[in-house]
């Protein structure tokens, strides 16, 4: 048993020396940290009186100290209570107070209510690590004059070690947020590059985002118009979510930093903040924000950022988080393009730059479906007439600019709507959508009038038959049910001008 005074503390220094011996002994051990705070607490009401007791952390960046853990008549309380770690004489002097009347004259923080009873006397000690204040203990009592000199120097003791506990336990804590975060961003790195349609992969970044980060809001905004000379949101999400769309001019110092210095920025102030441009001051709804350059294929295509509702500060950790999911956003990116890149390729003809029969296809079969529900569809199938002959005797040069030109005014004379194809050689078709014969014809007469007037076709005399077909439910099932219909109108066309071209001679 130690040999304790009238107030509980141990009254010689061989007690004391044990007391700290314990003490040290069990937060060395604990490294969760709020079972260390209550660690904390216990062993100092072991050994002084702790009708209440807080632990504070300390945010020198922020001068912010925060109540951890608080406990009254040694009863555990969740509360929600910070201040400026400035106005705390043991934070700002950096050294243990003793108060056995007047607390207020020495900006400790009081506890009870007028409901209960009021700290008469206290005890307070800085927890100081490396030269650093993580926080401050309090042993407080409801009745004046309980603490001595020999009592605050038994907490500031505690304090040391307890501060030595504190960063261990810190340093545990972020080992193991690192370790999660690894764990997560490897999992969001296999989520991101498992898709290859670039709007899902951006949906992806945005909660994985949210996720790994404590914010309320993400954005991706990509470079956009003339030259990237715009900023354009293409994903949002979160609480504080960016309107998807917004577009602004790329210019300015937050345009500098993050597309050609390439470097991340931190606001902690956006309202104040002249980085921001104008077009953005009335839409952001962030307090404080950070963003960094999403570049992908060696060029900045636009920036990954992170808000928080309320002006706080961001840690390089969380700069450093929001860079590698960057990273694995600009590689799912960079994928996702290249696969449409690789997909428009094989779907698109190469010389006319139409739409290839592939592409045709897969049109066709969901217009044949809309069709077959009650929508109009024509197809009209165009040839150039003799075209083998031009391109023998012209070269294959001149037949290349034939059927590129031949497509253009295809292509110029389509509604958005519709598509126009390549079919194969000199074959071409037109996918009238919503249209019936009558349409079609005034769109092939249109056509046929463009080729008179055209610098390229109308010299060499170039001339086309065509053949159409609408979708009949009754005696059409399938996309070649159609294009069969149109073929033999075309060859029907072509005998009656063979015949009356044979009739003239």
């Amino acid at each position: 048993m130690h040999s304790e005074d009238a107030r509980g503390a141990p009254s010689s220094i061989g007690e004391r020396y044990r007391v700290l011996l314990d003490v040290g002994r069990t937060l060395a051990g604990t490294l969760s940290s709020d079972d260390l705070y209550a660690a904390i607490h216990d062993e100092t009401a072991r050994v002084l009186e702790a009708s209440g007791f807080y632990v504070s952390l300390y945010d020198q960046a922020r001068d912010l100290a925060t109540i951890v853990f608080f406990a009254d008549h040694g009863r555990v309380q969740k509360i929600d209570v910070s201040y400026r770690g400035s106005d705390s004489e043991v934070i700002r002097e950096r050294r243990a107070i003793l108060v056995n009347e007047g607390l207020h004259g020495h900006s400790l923080l009081i506890l009870g209510d007028r409901d209960s009873d009021v700290t008469r006397s206290a005890v307070s000690a800085p927890m100081i690590r490396h030269g650093r204040v993580l926080g401050t203990i309090s042993a407080q009592s409801y009745r004046s004059h309980a603490y001595s000199e020999d009592d605050l120097a038994l907490l500031q003791a505690i304090a040391d070690i307890a501060a030595v506990a504190v960063e261990n336990a810190r340093y545990v804590a972020e080992l193991e947020q690192r370790r999660r975060e690894a764990e997560q961003i490897e999992e969001i790195g296999r989520a991101l590059t498992g898709s290859l349609d670039a709007q899902e992969v951006l949906g992806k970044v945005i909660e994985a985002v949210l996720s790994v980060l404590d914010v309320d809001g993400a954005s991706v905004w990509l470079c956009d118009g003339p030259s990237g000379s715009l900023g354009k949101i293409a994903a949002s999400g979160g609480e504080i979510r960016l309107p998807v769309g917004l577009t602004w001019d790329l210019q300015g110092p937050m345009a500098e930093k993050l597309i050609e210095l390439r470097r991340p920025i931190v606001v902690e102030d956006l309202a104040s903040s002249t980085l921001i441009p104008e077009e953005l001051r009335d839409t952001i709804k962030a307090g404080s924000g950070l963003g960094v350059p999403l570049v992908v294929g060696g060029q900045v295509a636009g920036v990954l950022t992170a808000g928080s509702r309320q002006p706080r500060h961001f840690a390089e950790s969380d700069t450093a988080i929001l860079q590698r999911l960057a990273s694995q956003a600009a590689v799912a990116l960079e994928n996702a393009r290249l696969h449409a890149s690789l997909q428009e390729l094989s779907l698109t003809d190469p010389l006319t730059g139409l739409p290839n029969r592939r592409h045709l296809q897969i049109h066709l079969e969901k217009e044949v479906a809309a069709a077959r529900r009650g929508r109009n569809l024509v197809v009209i199938l165009f040839d150039l007439d003799d075209f083998k002959q031009y391109n023998d005797s012209l070269g294959h040069l001149v037949g290349d600019d034939i059927l590129r030109a031949f497509g253009q005014i295809l292509h110029d004379e389509n509604r958005a709507m519709n598509l126009v194809a390549r079919y194969g050689g000199d074959e071409f078709v037109s996918v009238l959508s919503e249209s019936e014969m009558d349409g079609a014809i005034h769109y092939a007469e249109r056509v046929k009038q463009r080729m008179v007037e055209d610098l390229i076709l109308s010299p060499h005399g170039i001339t086309v038959s065509c053949g159409m077909a609408q979708f009949d439910r009754a005696d059409m099932k399938s996309p070649d049910d159609i294009i069969h219909a149109a073929d033999a109108d075309m060859y029907r066309y072509k005998q009656t001008r063979s015949g009356r071209r044979a009739a003239s001679t």
